[in-house]
């Protein structure tokens, strides 16, 4: 067992006044399998990135291990994946590697492709089962499912928990509950390491925010009564001092000494009143906040929004899928189920009406309006108010439903090609959000948001009802908001 040590850490970009961490102290165990959670902007990657070295900073990072990185940057994707591997894992034997690629479901003929022709979920693969292999290093392994289907993230997972030793940014629950048994979570004032998976966490982080919010109004009203008695004893003392200087014969001793007790008591009520708001200002330092979020979904005039029938997306002269049919009704929301290459993002595209090769019949109701959510946010660029402006959205509500998703009125005033990941895709789900549609279609929607967001998210959509047709593969989301599920099944596979 060694112990990887954090001490006083503190870190601010050069750009930037605000710190990203002040002042941090914590300790892990190089053997734990840590899930490392926290809002979008928090800093996550940032403190991998000072793990590795890359930023001067003050206080002190001490670790008996070498720190590794996921994804690995593979500089000439045209090598055989053997050569990349044999560059991250020199000391690896071929049975290792071959005993790593089973684990992950991958097969062997891999190694004998030119890296850049495995697809994103096999490449996020064998990148894992390459930097497992060289011992005494420990993982910090960034965001591995945004390229996974659903089942690939099982097989990851379940690979995951039978290793020990890294650090795993995550923002899906299920992936996270499956294969970490510690939190290493950023919250708004502090960095803290709790025992156990995500929703142990999640319980007790919950619990917590209750028992302080009770407690901020149970302070509040006690500091409240105490500034009243405060006045009124303080009232009194002046009263009774004031009596002992009127004319007539009066006992001035007794008068001083009752003067004197009320004084005493109002210093006491005084006293008890600062020790309850310093108390108070102790509470909510880490109180995560989701506010509500609206839609204005459009009604339909028909039933029946849209149909596919016997539908197959063709690509390079390839039928992707095997043919499905299915309808979208209205009030419904569906999920396109199915492993990477099958065909859900051209059958989204399709809804669009954009060209995509085709058999088979796509019919759409006559005047649909439909807001679209991509997966890429690369094309991203300047403020938001030029973003709104170019996306005719009003502007004012864009950025109230940006503040209700986390966002710091600084981000306002950055560019977008400046966000997190994270961050650029709350706005194109704000941009969404914003406009009135009759249906609305998801792109894997919650790549790199963050796990407030994504219930936020759920709980519109439980609220609001819109029509919906979306892809995504965080298992808990997809439970929560899809009334209708599409399974779609490789040609010769299903």
């Amino acid at each position: 067992m060694a112990m990887i040590k954090v001490e006083n850490l503190s870190f601010s970009y050069s750009s930037s006044y605000d710190p990203i961490f002040e002042d941090v102290s914590f300790q892990i165990d190089s053997n734990w399998k840590l899930g490392f959670i926290g809002r979008n902007g928090r800093g996550k990657t940032t403190f991998l990135n000072l793990l590795l070295g890359k930023y001067e900073y003050s206080g002190r990072i001490y670790s008996p291990v070498q720190f590794d990185y996921f994804p690995y940057p593979v500089e000439d994707t045209g090598r055989l994946t053997e050569e990349v591997l044999a560059e991250i894992c020199p000391q690896a034997q071929e049975w290792e590697i071959a005993r790593e690629l089973s684990g992950l479901e991958v097969g062997q003929d891999v190694l004998y492709r030119p890296f850049a022709t495995l697809s994103n979920g096999e490449q996020t693969k064998v990148l894992l089962a390459a930097l497992f292999l060289n011992p005494e290093h420990f993982l910090l392994i960034d965001e591995p499912t945004n390229h996974l289907d659903a089942k690939a993230r099982q097989v990851v997972s379940a690979y995951l928990q039978k290793k020990k030793g890294f650090i795993l940014v995550s923002h899906d629950r299920s992936f996270l509950d499956g294969c970490v048994d510690h939190i290493l979570s950023i919250n708004r004032s502090n960095i803290e390491v709790q025992r156990g998976n995500f929703s142990s966490w999640f319980l007790n982080f919950s619990r917590q925010q209750e028992f302080e919010l009770a407690q901020n109004v149970k302070l509040k009203k006690e500091i409240a009564h105490l500034q009243n008695a405060a006045r009124r004893t303080g009232a009194w003392s002046d009263r009774v001092e004031a009596s002992k200087y009127g004319d007539g014969s009066v006992d001035r001793g007794f008068i001083g000494h009752q003067s004197a007790k009320l004084m005493k008591r109002a210093k006491s009520i005084t006293s008890r009143q600062q020790r309850a708001v310093e108390e108070k200002n102790n509470l909510l330092k880490n109180i995560e906040t989701a506010e509500d979020l609206k839609l204005s979904p459009l009604a339909y005039y028909a039933d029946t929004l849209a149909s596919f029938s016997e539908v197959v997306p063709i690509y390079q002269d390839r039928e992707v899928c095997q043919p499905v049919s299915f309808s979208v009704k209205r009030g419904e929301r569906v999920v396109l189920d199915g492993r990477n290459g099958c065909g859900k993002t051209s059958l989204l595209k399709l809804l669009l009406g954009e060209p995509i090769c085709h058999r088979g019949t796509v019919s759409i109701g006559s005047g649909l309006v439909i807001s679209w959510v991509p997966q890429d946010t690369s094309y991203l660029r300047g403020t938001l108010t030029q973003f709104a402006q170019a996306s005719g959205i009003e502007e004012s509500r864009f950025k109230t439903i940006l503040r209700k998703m986390g966002f710091d009125r600084v981000q306002f005033e950055k560019k977008m090609e400046d966000f997190s990941q994270g961050q650029k895709k709350k706005v194109l789900i704000a941009k969404s959000l914003c406009e009135e549609a009759h249906l609305y279609v998801w792109d894997e929607p919650l790549n790199y948001m963050d796990i407030y967001s994504r219930m936020q998210i759920e709980a519109l959509l439980e609220t609001f009802a819109p029509t919906m047709v979306f892809v995504e593969h965080d298992v808990a989301f997809r439970s929560a908001v899809a009334t209708k599920t599409v399974s779609l099944y490789r040609e010769g596979n299903r």
